[in-house]
């Protein structure tokens, strides 16, 4: 279940990491000006143009994927949660697919194309996060969900490492190769989901008390569908299992499954609007290192794509030990806030820290990992343990299900606040152009 996010990250990070390539493809250049086709498909003038039309496709992408995620987490609490997951990852990837390798390949440059195909693109990915918070939700209780979570929250960062180095091992072959592989391994992803997730405890006999997962106690009909039609009948059925009979009485109704959550509900629930606006400034700073670090990396300092792409990972890496690290703090003094705070304020000082670095691989490659320990950390806790906490909470009562809509309002409002922060990135492009 981890790789399922890796996999989405993947290639969702193929994107930022090919943007030199694509910019200058998509300009004038010896090359391209050889190329007999290349007058009419040519879409810019010059290479700011084009930069500035990569960023315009990162504040699309994020606007559709904020809106999505109000919607998919209402849907994800109503539906089944494998056919969500599944059409969101195989969606995804055939629209990754057409965006950089079907266009390529057919020489085809549309802006208009490009915008759909990156809004379409934005609605699918947001069915994905909700929907695997819940099952994660579904599976493990609240004791140990700070490391638990945040260890597997990881899987975001390890996602954009897996890009990177998928996507340079292939970029001298070209771009659209990189979205290609990462596609592909999506959509491979996809179809394991509807084959193989197991979204609850229940769909394997087993129950979700608070204090762990246990057996059911009724061990007979843990093959049974949860929902029949058939009423039960008053009745006394002997059944033989592994060595012993039980006798079962079928006169008990069954529990009612929970009801889901209404959006202004959720949004109301204690807790979930403070945490909602704190990650849309978080994200924001998140995802302009996202989206634009291998680009900097290249441009700023004069590395080649692939060496900014293998060492944009290092804030990847610090991600990964920061939200793990610091989900265990959390478990152990049992609040979340305060771990928040205390590396939110450091990481202000990791910004400033970074923003001075020198020409040199080594030392930026430490700045980057310390940046990300301090960011990337609380990051991975807010869209994670702290959603499903959220999800949990007592407020609930456990009457009525709220985890993915709870996580589709905190992530939905972080993506709106990563947005935000891509058109400040835009205006910014312009005035320096």
């Amino acid at each position: 279940f981890f790789l399922i996010y890796v996999l989405l990250h993947a290639s969702r990070k193929t994107f930022s990491n090919v943007k030199v390539s694509i910019s200058a493809q998509w300009t004038p250049s010896v090359q391209n000006e050889s190329a007999p086709t290349w007058e009419d498909n040519r879409l810019f003038a010059d290479e700011e143009e084009a930069t500035l039309f990569l960023g315009a496709l990162d504040t699309i992408f994020l606007f559709s994927y904020a809106v999505g995620l109000y919607v998919s987490g209402v849907i994800g609490d109503r539906l089944n949660l494998r056919y969500v997951l599944c059409f969101g990852l195989c969606g995804s990837a055939a629209v990754e697919f057409v965006f950089g390798t079907v266009t390529e390949w057919l020489h085809f440059y549309n802006i208009y194309l490009y915008c759909g195909l990156w809004v379409l693109n934005g609605l699918l990915q947001s069915a994905v996060w909700p929907c695997v918070v819940a099952v994660m939700g579904n599976w493990f209780g609240k004791s140990g969900r700070g490391f638990v979570f945040g260890l597997w929250s990881a899987c975001a960062s390890v996602g954009n490492i897996l890009g990177a180095f998928l996507a340079s091992s292939v970029l001298k072959y070209g771009y659209e190769y990189a979205f290609l592989v990462t596609s592909v391994v999506q959509f491979a992803g996809g179809v394991v989901v509807y084959f193989g997730l197991l979204t609850s405890p229940k769909e394997v006999g087993l129950s979700w008390p608070d204090t762990g997962l246990g057996p059911v106690e009724t061990d007979t009909d843990s093959h049974r569908p949860l929902m029949s039609d058939e009423e039960d009948e008053e009745e006394e059925v002997v059944m033989y299992d592994g060595g012993y009979y039980s006798v079962q009485q079928q006169d008990e109704p069954q529990a009612e499954s929970p009801q889901a959550i209404g959006f202004f509900q959720a949004f109301l629930l204690p807790g979930v609007l403070p945490y909602s606006l704190a990650y849309a400034c978080l994200k924001l700073v998140n995802y302009s290192f996202f989206f634009w670090l291998p680009f900097y990396l290249s441009n700023n300092y004069g590395w080649k794509e692939a060496q900014a792409d293998r060492l944009s990972v290092w804030y990847d890496v610090g991600g990964i030990i920061g939200g793990t690290v610091q989900g265990l703090i959390s478990d152990v003094l049992g609040k979340r806030a305060p771990v928040l705070a205390v590396s939110l304020l450091a990481a202000m000082g990791a910004l400033v820290g970074y923003s001075h670095s020198p020409n040199n691989q080594v030392v930026n490659a430490v700045l980057l990992a310390t940046t990300g320990f301090f960011i990337g950390g609380p990051s991975n806790m807010i869209s994670s343990a702290i959603s499903a906490d959220l999800g949990r909470q007592e407020a609930l009562r456990g009457s009525q299900e709220a985890l993915a809509t709870v996580t589709g309002i905190v992530d939905g409002t972080g993506s709106i606040g990563a947005a935000g922060g891509q058109v400040n990135i835009n205006n910014r492009l312009k005035v320096t152009s």
